[in-house]
């Protein structure tokens, strides 16, 4: 069971790394907002096993420690997306000084 868990865990970090280094760099940052937001089913499942009252108290750490990180994962997700999507927003200014610095190029 170790073994074959091992061998997953392995391959599933190289096709990570064949996909990755697949994409352009202009879709890096929201290629990995958009994982940390789905790293909730994480959150989700450290929820749902701790709900069903898991034993032992380093189990119980764990959680809470996945569960900790998994927020902190899902919060950024959604912080940097919301960050990188403000960057496409127009500013309420800027349309009114491109028109004027047309104006000054004729």
């Amino acid at each position: 069971m170790l073994v074959q868990s091992l061998a997953i865990l392995v391959l599933a970090g190289f096709v990570g790394f064949v996909v990755i280094s697949k994409v352009p760099n202009t879709l890096h940052t929201p290629l990995m907002s958009g994982t940390n937001a789905i790293h909730g089913i994480v959150l989700l499942g450290a929820l749902i096993v701790l709900g069903q009252g898991a034993e032992g108290v380093l189990n119980k750490v764990l959680l809470v420690i996945a569960i900790t990180f998994g927020t902190i994962n899902v919060v950024g997700g959604f912080l940097v997306t919301d960050r990188m999507l403000g960057m496409f927003k127009e500013k309420p200014g800027a349309k009114a000084q491109q028109g004027t610095s047309n104006g000054e190029r004729r």
